[in-house]
C-alpha cells in the first residue's frame, strides 16, 4: 500500500522536474532516509501530539538551502500527513531514475574477491540477459561457498553454491539408479 501511494508522489515529482533535478532530489531524499533509522526521529514524525505543520517544518529545516520544488514537495507530503513515507518515496524515486537511465546497481557475494576482469565479464553477461541494462556490481566478501549475484531492482538473484550442486548431483545419481 505504501509503495502505491509513494508512486503517486514520485510520478508527480517526475512530471514537475527535469533529469538533473530528479537525480539531485533523489540524492537528498536518500540522505534524509538515513535519519529515519533513528527511533526518535520516527517517533516525532509519527506522534499524534505534534502537529503536521511542526513535523513538516522540522523536515524542511533539515534540508537547509535547497530547491524550492523539493521544499514544496515536502510541504505537500507533510500537509497530507505522509512524512513517514519519505523512505519509501526515496526508494521508488531511485527505482524510477534507474529505469529511466537503464542503469542499475547489484551486489556480488563471494568467498574471495573477484578480479576486475571477471567482474566486468559478469556485468557484460547481465547486460545481455537484461536486454542491455547497464548493471554496476559491487563486490562483497562473505563466508558462502560459491557466488551470489543480486540486482534487487531488476528482480534478479542468482546463487551458485558448491553444496547445492553437490546435493543436486547426489539426487540425480540416486534417481538414475
Amino acid at each position: 500500500m505504501e509503495e502505491l501511494i509513494a508512486k503517486r508522489y514520485v510520478n508527480a515529482l517526475i512530471s514537475a522536474t527535469d533529469k538533473n533535478q530528479r537525480a539531485e532530489f533523489s540524492k537528498i531524499l536518500l540522505e534524509m532516509t538515513e535519519a529515519f533509522a533513528d527511533a526518535t526521529v520516527v517517533e516525532k514524525l509519527s506522534s499524534p501530539l505534534i502537529a503536521n505543520e511542526a513535523k513538516t517544518a522540522m523536515v524542511v529545516e533539515s534540508l537547509g538551502n535547497t530547491d524550492s520544488k523539493l521544499v514544496n514537495f515536502i510541504k505537500i507530503i507533510g500537509e497530507n500527513g505522509r512524512l513517514d513515507l519519505l523512505p519509501t518515496i526515496s526508494k521508488v524515486l531511485k527505482q524510477a531514475i534507474q529505469k529511466e537511465t537503464n542503469q542499475y546497481e547489484g551486489i556480488v557475494t563471494t568467498s574471495t574477491k573477484l578480479k576486475s576482469k571477471e567482474l566486468k565479464e559478469l556485468q557484460k553477461s547481465l547486460a545481455t540477459y537484461t536486454n542491455g541494462a547497464n548493471v554496476n556490481l559491487v563486490q562483497e566478501v562473505s563466508d558462502i561457498n560459491g557466488i551470489k549475484v543480486s540486482v534487487e531492482d531488476l528482480g534478479i538473484e542468482v546463487n551458485f553454491s558448491k553444496q547445492r550442486v553437490k546435493e543436486q548431483l547426489i539426487d540425480f545419481i540416486t534417481k538414475s539408479l
